[in-house]
């Protein structure tokens, strides 16, 4: 891993888009709202989809508090076809300053499932 980032490195990123963002939580809560231009792919799939990065420059792992973020973007520089930069976000969905763009239709992605780590609610 090559370190962490924060709301302003995030947003030069995107801008350029220079850099593949992985959201790392459930598909419904990446439904509910993400990162613009962010990716989802669920950390528990993670270990059997990481060569899908070995082309990549650099990726910036994405998780609500930036905790499980830092495991996601160890285990993608530990891959042995990876030699691009990796980084996570460190401050998080509950910590990012920007849009969320979201993935059902009338939703308007305002909770972004920042606390979602779990699985959904029955109801």
């Amino acid at each position: 891993m090559d370190g962490e980032i924060g709301n302003d490195e995030m947003h030069t990123l995107l801008d350029a888009e220079d850099a593949t963002i992985v959201d790392i939580r459930s598909p419904a809560a990446f439904r509910r709202g993400h990162i613009p231009g962010s990716e989802n792919l669920p950390l528990p799939s993670l270990v059997d989809n990481v060569e899908r990065f070995e082309n990549a420059e650099r990726v910036v792992t994405v998780c609500p508090k930036g905790k499980s973020s830092q495991q996601a973007a160890r285990l993608i520089a530990s891959y042995e076809g990876f030699d691009g930069r990796v980084e996570s976000f460190k401050p998080g969905l509950s910590g990012w300053d920007g849009g969320f763009e979201d993935g059902v239709a009338g939703d308007g992605g305002t909770d972004a499932g920042a606390g979602d780590e779990g699985p959904d609610a029955p109801f």
